[in-house]
């Protein structure tokens, strides 16, 4: 069997934040790796059952992504075998197509020696996934903040919050088109203006690193929370617990059903410890927001 080439690192992500539906974007430490060698043909191997069901040939999201990124720069690339593995919950609300879609950006600009800057590669992944927020925050790492649509695409990359996370993640998974399938086909004009003012407050206060009031504007969001809250078992009771614990806030992970819980640094184990005793219907992992985005490492 050929060495790796290089290994792909690709940070889970966390996005829509509570108003900030569709534009604000966190990386998480939680991490996929994909081992990239030479091969006569395009095969994916994953470690671990949950990926397990997911197509190991030509028709994978990340091959897919490399070969349109390649006919996007009127490229040719030879197959190569990738070796995955990955930390990600599948389908939870934490990017994993994002991450996909993150890898064979990064995996397509090393090999074809593109020299693609950040923003071009984000440009290219909010294009490919529909959406920026997730994968803008895979690729440039930290908080995101974009504005995209099929003609114009802008991002503002915040610097790293210094806070911890909880992801509270259910058993079951949730597909994004069945979850954007829950929301309204348009909101009110009073509605869509006061979350607008909840989404400016919230990404104000993550720029000036006022958690406190971003957590305050987690439960002001209209855009989708009250749509889908209701497809997370104990929703309101959690929020209570939160508040009664001093956390920061919660809010629904990504297109759910995991929740993003936001506390003051170095807390995420004991804040990870109390929700997993009281709500043991989730699993409770401790993380922090990750400054790296998807980067390459040797072999």
């Amino acid at each position: 069997m050929e060495l790796p080439l290089f290994t792909v690192v690709v940070p889970a992500t966390t996005a829509n934040l509570g108003p900030g539906y569709d534009s604000v974007g966190m990386s998480l430490s939680l991490y996929m790796n994909v081992k990239v060698s030479k091969s006569q043909s395009w095969e994916v191997r994953y470690d671990g059952e949950e990926y397990a069901g997911l197509p190991s040939d030509e028709s994978n999201l990340i091959v897919r992504t490399i070969q349109k990124v390649a006919s996007y720069y009127e490229k040719e690339l030879s197959p190569h075998l990738l070796q995955i593995k990955s930390d990600i919950p599948l389908g939870k609300g934490l990017g994993s197509s994002a991450t996909a879609i993150a890898a064979g950006i990064e995996i397509a600009d090393h090999l074809l020696h593109l020299g693609l800057s950040a923003r071009e590669k984000a440009s290219v992944g909010s294009h490919l996934e529909g959406h920026a927020d997730n994968v803008t925050a895979a690729l440039l790492g930290g908080v995101v903040v974009t504005y995209f649509n099929e003609k114009e695409f802008e991002v503002i990359q915040l610097p790293t919050p210094q806070i911890g996370v909880v992801i509270l993640v259910p058993p079951n998974a949730l597909k994004t088109e069945e979850s954007r399938e829950l929301l309204p086909k348009q909101l009110d004009h009073q509605a869509a203006a006061s979350g607008s003012s909840a989404s400016s407050m919230l990404t104000t206060a993550i720029a000036l690193g006022d958690w406190k009031l971003a957590g305050k504007m987690f439960e002001k969001d209209l855009f989708h929370e009250p749509y889908r809250k209701k497809m997370m078992p104990q929703f309101d009771e959690i929020r209570a617990y939160c508040h009664s614990i001093g956390t920061y806030g919660m809010t629904i992970s990504g297109a759910g059903p995991s929740l993003f819980v936001a506390v003051e640094a170095n807390r995420e184990q004991e804040v990870a410890a109390l929700l997993k005793k009281q709500f043991p219907y989730y699993e409770s992992i401790a993380l922090k927001p990750s400054e790296k985005g998807a980067h390459v490492m040797k072999g």
